[in-house]
């Protein structure tokens, strides 16, 4: 366990009975996010396309709309969105919807594009009428830059870009946010916008198409071998929480009045955690144990290219905030594990194993210790029944 800045103590001053707007609350990084709001005391107005259909999902399985004010919407539709948001003046918008995968983006090109750049347009139009507005924390992606497979990390410096349309969207994501918040929010009185962006991030809920661990999730249930593609691509991994707390600590200091952090801020695993899809292939599989994933590495055949390695650089949110990431990659594995284990057998209530992660997370962060210490056990199927 690591010290990191997040303080929980001060997030419920800043988030206690404050009125939030968060898009994309049906997704894995929405769901969490939703329920880390709630357990600060916002008062949270949702808004979303609705949840898959079919097969498992974070919203259905952890009982989000219980929580939230939960409204659908396509943030693309903007007459759509109006009148759901009709009469909604939030102190503070997250805004989380996109569409998140780089493989659909070259299926729905057009999609993608009108989601993570209309969409997010839309949503920082709604956002600057409503009167009692503080800020905006927009989130993005770090595939939002132009990536020259360099080996260190980017920085919020660094060009924006794109060689697939899921990447060029969230570059441009960016480079609508900066323009809005030039444009309409200047002056020492107006809300603030920041930007934020985030690695490949896994944890319990996940069950996205196209990603490795939500794969590796799925097979472990079917008792079917995984297909690793690209076993060698290098990422930068990290839990759920972890930038999550990030993007809370941006929102805490916009409640707060910071202006300072009105910028863009990247949230990125120490180097320990940046490693290839091979590496964190066989953690899971240390993990599960015997009944555990099977793996087949190779190249399946895919038809468009994979970008090779992608590290961010997250010094500035280190010193501008005190952030730090608390979970090594082992540590993030197994709470992983622990949530796909508990549902898989049935005997958990979902919520509650999240909602005991995310205080574990934050307690153990505050105590300077390992995440499971001794008076507060790491979460086992048994102890969730």
């Amino acid at each position: 366990m690591r010290d990191a800045g997040f303080d929980e103590a001060r997030a419920r001053a800043a988030f206690g009975g404050r009125r939030v707007l968060l898009t994309g609350h049906t997704g894995f990084k929405g769901g969490w996010l939703a329920i880390w709001l709630r357990r600060l005391g916002a008062d949270v107005t949702a808004v979303a396309l609705p949840p898959p259909s079919e097969g498992p999902n974070l919203f259905d399985a952890a009982r989000v709309a219980e929580l939230v004010d939960h409204r659908i919407a396509d943030i693309a539709d903007e007459s759509a969105l109006a009148a759901v948001l009709a009469g909604i003046d939030a102190e503070l918008v997250i805004h989380m919807a996109a569409q998140s995968l780089v493989r659909p983006s070259y299926a729905d090109p057009v999609g993608t594009m009108r989601t993570n750049v209309v969409g997010t347009a839309a949503v920082l139009d709604a956002a600057r009428r409503m009167p009692s507005l503080k800020g905006v924390v927009a989130v993005t992606s770090d595939k939002c830059y132009d990536n020259r497979e360099w080996v260190w990390g980017y920085r919020e410096s660094d060009p924006l870009g794109g060689a697939d349309p899921y990447s060029a969207s969230k570059g441009c994501a960016e480079i609508v946010v900066d323009a809005y918040r030039r444009s309409f929010f200047t002056g020492e009185d107006a809300p603030i916008i920041a930007s934020v962006r985030a690695g490949n991030v896994f944890g319990g809920g996940d069950w996205s198409v196209d990603r490795l661990v939500p794969d590796i999730a799925r097979a472990v249930a079917a008792g079917t071998p995984v297909t690793i593609r690209n076993p060698h691509s290098v990422r930068p991994w990290q839990h759920v929480l972890e930038p999550l707390a990030g993007y809370l600590q941006v929102a805490t200091a916009i409640l707060e009045g910071d202006r300072r952090v009105g910028e863009a801020w990247n949230f990125g695993p120490d180097t320990d955690s940046v490693v290839d899809v091979r590496t964190l292939a066989d953690g899971f599989a240390r993990e599960w144990g015997a009944d555990g994933p099977r793996f087949v590495f190779g190249d399946e055949g895919a038809a468009h290219p994979e970008a090779g390695i992608l590290r961010l650089d997250s010094t500035k949110a280190k010193v501008g905030l005190g952030w730090r990431p608390r979970l090594s990659l082992d540590e993030a594995i197994a709470l992983t594990v622990d949530w796909y284990r508990a549902q898989h057998l049935g005997v958990a209530d979902m919520r509650d194993v999240t909602e005991r992660q995310i205080a574990q997370y934050v307690g153990a962060a505050s105590a300077s210790v390992h995440p499971f210490p001794a008076h507060e056990p790491r979460i086992e199927v048994a102890a969730c029944a």
